[in-house]
């Protein structure tokens, strides 16, 4: 079984919000494959499907994006999935709106809820795939980050939303990480 968490922040507040882009991207292939969610026990959302024979967890934690690895290690407890089975979804303001990018380990890079997610699971080895979301140039970070993107923006997303879409496929179906980032990175 693989676990594929989006990162983001519960309540219509920040509903489609740039840091949500992680939940966007769950969403996404939850819409594709008929996904359903429910509640756990473990503060987060989650649905379960098959991608080419191999079962696949979504989860959106509830805990609020900073901390996100309150929900991300009780559900790879309950579930005995280990961290190699484990992917994150998350905003990155280092990249163009919608360019993804790929990464097997390193440091939180200022992201809150990776820093959660590191705490919790006890390294900085784990599968993440970074959505750009640009960087704000007339505002603060926060209103950036908890702000909605813009029609243009939207389009770039959405093809980002796509590119990761493909890039979790590609890694549920077998192939290994090392290829599936020198595909799409």
């Amino acid at each position: 079984m693989k676990m594929i968490v989006g990162l983001g922040n519960v309540g219509p507040q920040y509903d489609r919000t740039r840091h949500n882009v992680g939940f966007m991207v769950i969403d996404h292939v939850a819409e594709e494959y008929g996904v359903t969610f429910k509640r756990a026990k473990q503060e987060a959302l989650i649905g379960s499907t098959l991608i080419s024979g191999e079962k696949v967890l979504l989860v959106k934690p509830t805990t609020y994006m900073n901390d996100s690895g309150r929900a991300v290690r009780p559900l790879m407890d309950y579930y005995d999935i280990p961290l190699e089975d484990v992917m994150i979804v998350h905003d990155d303001m280092d990249l163009p709106i919608g360019k993804i990018r790929l990464r097997q380990k390193g440091s939180a890079g200022g992201h809150n809820g990776i820093k959660s997610i590191i705490a919790y699971v006890g390294t900085q080895a784990f599968k993440r795939v970074r959505v750009g979301i640009d960087h704000p140039t007339r505002m603060s970070v926060v209103d950036y980050v908890l702000g909605r993107f813009t029609a243009t923006q939207t389009i770039g997303i959405r093809s980002g939303m796509d590119e990761a879409q493909a890039a979790i496929e590609k890694w549920v179906e077998g192939t290994k990480f090392d290829e599936v980032m020198n595909e799409f990175n």
